[in-house]
């Protein structure tokens, strides 16, 4: 089973994203659960909390269709004391509220080494940072997302998630979301069949799709391995169409949140269909 849908607004109230997500015909989505431009945000009150487990139930989510984002300010790699122990505790904080909601797992930008420090060293960071939270959480999964590598961010290669899955003492509760645009930009080419089989073959060796808990579907602005992370419609890219279809069609990307993050938010039912219909194919 295929679970298909965007990154939805929470505006107004966490149980309006169900609410969204549902009204653009997808059977998943992905919100932020605080402003995802703060580093604080006021508690969850148990009204709020209702809501938004009754309105997932009502409309048929359950926790492997939903995919939360935290803060992008969060940098678990953070090379100062200061700035990593801010980002810890927004980071905990960030878990706690899934685990308030009911779900069971947490999307992350794995972050920056800001060219203090290597990255081996930051990695390590990051990983002492997940064990951090999953000692202090129950139920909810850090999820690892691969980025295109811009600047110093880490996550670009996928030694660098195997390398902090290694350290993070309890593998049942850490995974990653693989983004298609971020990938490629990172310089891997998933713009042919022959380049998916490849890439994911690689990532089997490297990662274990056993570790896969989410993926986000976006077509590239920017050319192979060009390092920066700029999303378009899919098929509109350098990506273009062919690795929505083949990822559609693959039983190794069943059960888990398959998101749209393209810049267009008016085109995300008619985007949804599409990838219905190649599922179908």
């Amino acid at each position: 089973m295929k679970y298909i849908g965007a990154h939805v607004s929470a505006s107004g109230g966490v149980d309006n994203a169900p609410r969204n997500a549902h009204s653009i015909g997808a059977t998943a989505f992905a919100l932020f659960t605080k402003n995802q431009r703060q580093w604080a945000a006021p508690p969850l009150s148990e009204e709020q909390i209702a809501a938004f487990r009754e309105a997932c139930q009502t409309l048929g989510y359950k926790p492997e269709q939903i995919l939360p984002h935290d803060s992008y300010l969060i940098n678990l790699g953070h090379p100062e004391k200061e700035g990593l122990e801010k980002s810890r505790a927004s980071f905990l904080h960030e878990m706690q509220r899934c685990q308030q909601l009911g779900l069971d797992r947490l999307n992350f930008h794995p972050g920056s080494h800001l060219k203090k420090i290597s990255e081996q060293e930051s990695l390590a960071l990051v990983a002492e940072s997940i064990n951090i939270a999953l000692d202090k959480t129950e139920g909810v999964t850090a999820v690892i997302e691969n980025t295109a590598g811009q600047g110093s961010n880490l996550g670009y290669a996928f030694w660098h998630l195997s390398y902090i899955i290694d350290r993070v003492e309890d593998k049942s509760r850490v995974g990653v979301c693989l983004d298609t645009c971020h990938s490629f930009a990172a310089g891997y080419d998933l713009s042919t069949e022959e380049g998916c089989d490849k890439v994911f073959a690689e990532f089997e060796s490297e990662v274990g799709f056993k570790y896969l808990r989410g993926m986000h579907l976006n077509d590239a602005m920017k050319p192979l391995q060009s390092r920066v992370d700029r999303h378009t419609p899919l098929g509109e890219g350098f990506l273009g169409i062919t690795p929505f279809r083949y990822i559609m069609q693959d039983a190794r990307f069943d059960g888990i949140p398959l998101i749209l993050e393209t810049p267009d938010e008016e085109r995300w039912a008619e985007e949804i269909t599409l990838l219905k219909s190649f599922a179908e194919e």
